[in-house]
């Protein structure tokens, strides 16, 4: 039997410039996670960059992929708009995996994540300091960037940092 060549070039200056552009211009994503009996789940989320550059997001209590993330830590979020014209294949999309992280009320961290969340999610203020909703970082394990036909790109999560 013969082995095709992998169609997943390792991460270049380029691609990486696109997946970090693609990361800061996203203000949702779709967020995927396990439910504790291993189904899968997708969710449309808000999206943001923590000061340092890491993917986060601010969910409630009550959505169903908050005791999942909990339960289970591991996630992968996708981002990357289809565009007005053409198959909305060949537009880009940044698959990123990723492990959860939320941010207990009382962490120091989190009037500054506050702060820098309302810059880019000012609607969010109606609601951010209610007791349900938490902060949770998606720190990257990986990530894939399609960047439309044979434009794929693998990236360890290093290459996600600016």
């Amino acid at each position: 039997m013969t082995t095709r060549p992998d169609p997943v070039a390792p991460a270049d200056d380029a691609a990486r410039a696109q997946a970090r552009d693609m990361l800061r211009a996203a203000n949702h994503a779709a967020l995927s996670w396990l439910e504790a009996d291993g189904t899968p789940g997708i969710s449309r989320i808000a999206f943001g960059l923590d000061p340092e550059g890491v993917p986060m997001t601010l969910i409630s209590g009550l959505a169903p992929h908050s005791p999942a993330l909990k339960a289970r830590a591991a996630c992968a979020v996708m981002v990357g708009e289809v565009g007005v014209k053409g198959d909305p294949l060949t537009h880009p999309r940044l698959m990123v995996r990723a492990r959860a992280q939320f941010i207990a009320p009382d962490d120091p961290a989190r009037p500054a994540l506050r702060a820098h969340w309302l810059k880019g999610h000012p609607k969010a203020a109606l609601y951010v300091d209610f007791p349900d909703f938490a902060f949770v970082l998606l720190e990257p394990l990986g990530a894939l960037l399609n960047g439309g036909f044979g434009k794929a790109f693998r990236f360890e999560a290093a290459d996600l940092r600016a």
